[in-house]
This record gives C-alpha cells, sequence and structure tokens, in this order.
C-alpha cells in the first residue's frame, strides 16, 4: 500500500463515526460498530499474497496438477496434457502423478443462501469427462473438488500435493473475468511451472 493511502483510509473511516456522534451518541456508537464489521470481513477477506509452492528440484518427482475450469474433451487439449506428461500412455524416461482439481465454483445466489452442492455436482462432471478423456489417452489421474475460488483451490492443494507443475484449463481469453484474474495471479505466484490451456465449450459456472 503506497503511503498516501492510509490517511485517506483513516479519514474515511473516522470523520463519518465523528459526524454521527455529533448528532447522536447512539447514532455514532451504530456508525462505529458497523465501520468495526466492515473492517474486519475485509480483513478476513484479504489474502496472503506470497508465493505458492515449493521450489522444484531436478529431484523431485514429477507431479502435474491440472486445474479444470473447463472440462477437458478436445483430443488436441488431451494431447497437450500428455504432452507435459510425457507421451501419455507411452513410458516416459520420469514417471508423473496426476491429479485433476475442479473448483466448485457457484453463482452468487449459490453462495449467499450457502447452496454449494450445485457447485460440487457441477465440479465432478468436469472432473467425470476429464478423467474418462485422459483414461482413453493411457492417462491414469486423480480427481477432487476444491474450494470455489480457484487460486485458493490451488494454494490448498498444493500443500498436500507437491505439484512440480501446473496446468490450467480455461475457455477463451475474455469470456470469464474471475478465471481471467486468477490465471494472471497464479502466473505470478506459483513457484513450480505453470501453463495455461485454452479449451472450447460450454461455459461453466
Amino acid at each position: 500500500m503506497t503511503p498516501w493511502k492510509l490517511p485517506l483510509i483513516v479519514a474515511a473511516i473516522a470523520v463519518p463515526i465523528v459526524a454521527a456522534f455529533y448528532v447522536s451518541p447512539g447514532l455514532g456508537l451504530a456508525a462505529g460498530a458497523l465501520a468495526a464489521v466492515a473492517i474486519v470481513v475485509v480483513a478476513v477477506r484479504q489474502r496472503p499474497r506470497g508465493e505458492i509452492g515449493a521450489a522444484v528440484s531436478a529431484t523431485d518427482r514429477r507431479r502435474l496438477l491440472v486445474v479444470v475450469s473447463r472440462a477437458v474433451e478436445e483430443p488436441g487439449a488431451v494431447r497437450e496434457i500428455a504432452a507435459a506428461i510425457g507421451g501419455g500412455g507411452e513410458a516416459s524416461a520420469a514417471p508423473m502423478d496426476v491429479l485433476l482439481l475442479a473448483p466448485a465454483r457457484g453463482g452468487f445466489l449459490d453462495r449467499w443462501a450457502s447452496d454449494v452442492e450445485a457447485a460440487r455436482r457441477e465440479a465432478q462432471e468436469r472432473l467425470v469427462i476429464t478423467v474418462a478423456a485422459l483414461a482413453r489417452a493411457g492417462i491414469a489421474a486423480e480427481a477432487r473438488v476444491g474450494d470455489e475460488d480457484l487460486v485458493q483451490a490451488v494454494e490448498d492443494q498444493v500443500q498436500s500435493f507437491p505439484a512440480t507443475e501446473v496446468v490450467l484449463v480455461t475457455a477463451n481469453p475474455g469470456e470469464d473475468p474471475a478465471v481471467e484474474a486468477a490465471a494472471t495471479e497464479l502466473e505470478q505466484r506459483l513457484r513450480p511451472r505453470f501453463r495455461r490451456l485454452v479449451v472450447s465449450g460450454p461455459a461453466a459456472r
């Protein structure tokens, strides 16, 4: 945060509270409580922006994390994942563990109503389609549903699955602003190798 922003933030919090106290002590207390709640909510939502994952060395077992915001069906996309692994069903010089991760991305109303089941079902459908497509190419992979926040889902997963490479599968650039922002953040913060794979298909929620 730049130094000049802090006084403005403090003023934006303090001035309405002081003004409310001039009108009525009760109103001032209410304004102060509201400001306190807003500060707590903002603080909770702020995510640490350090590096994600561990540095990769040449001796590490290869682990590929494929994050699917779109299901992978088209042969070209499957071939790209196979190329990342080292030939799909063919024997490669170094074995690779493959994990598919689908964030459970729900709509605003679903989150407001705490209805996450629909989002999880949609994520599971993406995983089933992708696992089947990769299996046809001779690629075995585990699959998991992750947090609705794509970056948080990756950050959570690499703690138990120390990926040496991360592939993010998305739709065309511009179709989903949230995914675009997540892709940019992952590119900046991930320590393992990162690449983005663009596929076509029905829009995900």
